[in-house]
């Protein structure tokens, strides 16, 4: 079988999307108007990605505030949030100085208010029958909704972790049922702290807490409650971050991480790869190899490895992306190995992608170029290792 590439997920939003969502936040604009700019925006994207040859379509998170935002809030200016949530939570620094501040449970039971499969509902109609994806939030994501050190009153930790897992699974399912074909799980820097959990950061005292295995578990507890037919479809996603054309956990040596991530019992890995300098590409394509499993409790795990950079301006040649590819292939067996993106191209529906000019609709044009050479360079490393 040729080896598979996926994008995943978000894609930058187009200025007049941008503006719309601002106009929104304001009250400038009726919620009819926003509508019709995301449907526009949506379709857009559904079409571009088409012609690059993408396997599985995505809406791009065109109609969403960011990939871990949308269950609580409709806009990041805190539009629609929950009635039991505040919006003074933990924040997540970004090397170039930049934060993001994610809200916090004050009450429970904690329920989202935005499902990840009412979205895809929205989009898939645009879509005119090509395969679909979806990303979700991790559930250890929203463990950072709960304080880390007291208990809310008549709300414990571990009714909350429950409710967390509950929800996470009803979106998953949700997805499927509405058509989606895969699902991705983000743990990423603040969707699912991945890397940024092992960073010690004492500005930042959640990233000293050793959650580690803790979000593994929680992971895993959802994943539990789906057949391995099922979880061959279900991948997660990890990356140092990708907001503003910055990361915020990139100097994390993935040897601390892999050995840990490979215990989820998902069927596939989305993970970062191309930024990275090329001796440290190798040895973490030799730790992969060392650590992903054949059998993760019925299911054998894919590595697709970040071939594109999506926080550098400069398109990827079809070959560069290549020889990555081969290269990855003498540490990683071929029929566990596939190419993606480095992390979604704008995780955030603010993100003027600075290092791309500040023009987001340039950066959206060389999203796609990067696509189309991923695409186009995993069928030539397909091809060179006759597969």
């Amino acid at each position: 079988m040729p080896i598979p590439t996926e994008l995943v997920g978000s894609l930058p939003r187009p200025v007049y999307l941008q503006q719309a969502i601002a106009e929104y936040d304001s009250d400038k604009i009726t919620r009819e108007e926003f509508v019709k700019a995301q449907d526009k925006a949506v379709e857009d994207s559904l079409t571009r990605l088409k012609k690059t040859g993408e396997t599985y379509l995505t809406d791009g998170d065109q109609r969403v505030s960011s990939f871990f935002t949308y269950p609580m809030v409709e806009t990041l200016g805190g539009k629609g949030i929950a009635d039991n949530m505040a919006p003074n939570g933990v924040y997540f620094p970004f090397d170039d100085g930049h934060l993001r501040q994610v809200p916090r449970v004050v009450r429970g039971p904690f329920k989202y208010n935005m499902y990840a499969w009412q979205n895809f509902k929205q989009s898939a109609p645009l879509n005119k029958g090509y395969p679909m994806k979806q990303t979700v939030v991790s559930p250890s994501m929203m463990y950072l909704l709960y304080p880390l050190t007291e208990e809310l009153p008549g709300y414990s930790k571990e009714q909350f972790m429950t409710d967390i897992v509950n929800e996470c699974e009803k979106d998953i399912r949700g997805c499927f049922a509405a058509g989606a074909k895969r699902v991705s799980i983000d743990f990423t820097e603040e969707r699912v702290p991945g890397r940024l959990a092992l960073k010690n950061d004492p500005q930042y005292p959640w990233t000293a807490a050793s959650l580690l295995d803790t979000f593994i578990n929680l992971n895993n507890r959802v994943l539990d409650r789906f057949t391995p037919t099922e979880r061959i479809n279900i991948g997660v996603h990890t990356c140092p971050g990708g907001d503003c054309d910055s990361s915020h956990s990139l100097e994390v040596p993935y040897r601390t991480l892999l050995p840990s991530l490979f215990k989820i019992n998902a069927g596939y890995f989305l993970l970062q790869m191309a930024s990275h300098t090329p001796e440290i590409r190798t040895s973490t394509y030799q730790e992969i190899g060392k650590h992903i499993r054949k059998d993760a409790q019925g299911v054998k795990q894919v590595a697709f490895i970040g071939v594109t950079n999506p926080l550098n301006p400069t398109v990827e040649t079809p070959e560069q992306v290549c020889e990555r590819l081969v290269e990855a292939s003498k540490y990683i067996p071929v029929d566990q190995l596939g190419a993606t993106d480095d992390c979604g191209f704008s995780p955030f529906s603010d993100d003027v992608k600075p290092k791309h000019g500040g023009n987001p609709d340039f950066a959206r044009d060389v999203a796609f170029e990067k696509i189309a050479a991923r695409v186009k360079g995993a069928k030539m490393a397909s091809e060179k290792l006759n597969v």
